[in-house]
């Protein structure tokens, strides 16, 4: 399915249930897939701040998603993880603008994929914070259709306030009501103040007041936020888009500090993901003779925090971790 079927595809004739089908494993609990993470890279890819086109892109998820499901096919695969959902989120990371944010060749690709293999899917929604940082990063905003992409700021935020732990917030109706699942699609970069925004810092697009939970270097706020059930029981993978990654100078894309890394990266355990991509960065870090994000006074120790017992939602320990890199 090409980019404008899909934008284009009719009107839902179901009534969409928002609250009918649950999602089909909470984060960081999927049976099997603690401390699994998957890579896929394309060793001969270099063009920094560009993505591939849809069909690579749609190729590495393909090899992603079946080996991270054991499954010989892709319907397969997506049936494993998404079976039951009738309309799933798909949240990429827009703030950056082009160099170092999701791409639409990515994120189209993705929906083109459960489309095609997902037959009792009714709707995908594309979001972010607001409108504006879709399109800043190229999405079209489209409201109506088999496939959406909208802003919270469109969307609204449920009025509940929802209170976990440190965290309590207004979360987007998007992910409270009109979603049962979701997929998190985020981008691996430093950032300038909680040291890496990886799969757990991307949901802050998810609340009305992200910036309330940026002190100590977002710790524990990014775990408590992650631990909220709209977000802890809907979402079952994050898919990190790393084409280009950033080690320094983040979360504005800074291209002196970025290597077209070529790769994606897919797991059910979002903090070993997290934990995988942290190590990615400060690799390269040192290989530019920089301080460690310790170092540096910004270690993203919310990672550790985010598989401590109280929270539990990943794998954070390095040597439990099990990767596949796929070339």
């Amino acid at each position: 399915m090409d980019r404008r079927r899909f934008l284009v595809a009719g009107p839902l004739t179901l009534a969409l249930s928002l609250k009918s089908s649950p999602a089909v494993a909470a984060q960081g609990t999927a049976t099997g897939l603690r401390g699994q993470v998957v890579t896929v890279r394309d060793k001969v890819f270099s063009s920094l701040g560009v993505a591939p086109d849809e069909k690579t892109a749609s190729a590495m998820i393909e090899r992603a998603i079946c080996h991270l499901s054991g499954k010989g096919s892709l319907r397969e695969a997506w049936a494993a993880f998404l079976g039951k959902a009738r309309v799933v989120g798909l949240k990429p990371n827009c703030l950056a603008g082009h160099g170092v944010c999701s791409s639409p060749q990515f994120v189209h690709a993705l929906a083109a994929q459960l489309v095609d293999n997902l037959p009792g899917l009714q709707k995908i929604v594309i979001w972010e914070r607001s409108d504006r940082d879709l399109t800043h990063a190229g999405f079209e905003i489209v409201r109506s259709g088999k496939v959406q992409c909208l802003g919270n700021d469109s969307a609204g935020y449920s009025p509940e306030l929802i209170v976990q732990g440190t965290v309590g917030s207004l979360f987007s109706r998007t992910v409270t009501e009109t979603c049962d699942t979701l997929i998190n699609l985020p981008v691996l970069k430093d950032h300038g103040i909680v040291g890496v925004s990886v799969g757990l810092k991307n949901l802050y697009g998810a609340v009305h007041n992200p910036n309330k939970y940026h002190p100590n270097r977002g710790d524990p706020f990014v775990a408590d936020l992650n631990c909220a059930p709209p977000l802890r029981g809907k979402t079952v993978l994050t898919i990190c888009e790393a084409f280009t990654a950033q080690y320094e100078g983040g979360p504005a894309y800074r291209p002196q500090w970025s290597w077209p890394a070529g790769l994606i990266l897919a797991a059910a355990d979002p903090v070993a993901l997290d934990r995988v991509g942290w190590r990615m960065v400060e690799e390269r870090r040192k290989a530019a003779r920089m301080m460690s994000l310790a170092q540096a006074g910004r270690e993203p120790s919310y990672i550790i925090t985010a598989g401590d017992s109280s929270h539990n939602l990943g794998e954070s320990d390095l040597s439990s971790i099990r990767e596949s890199v796929l070339d």
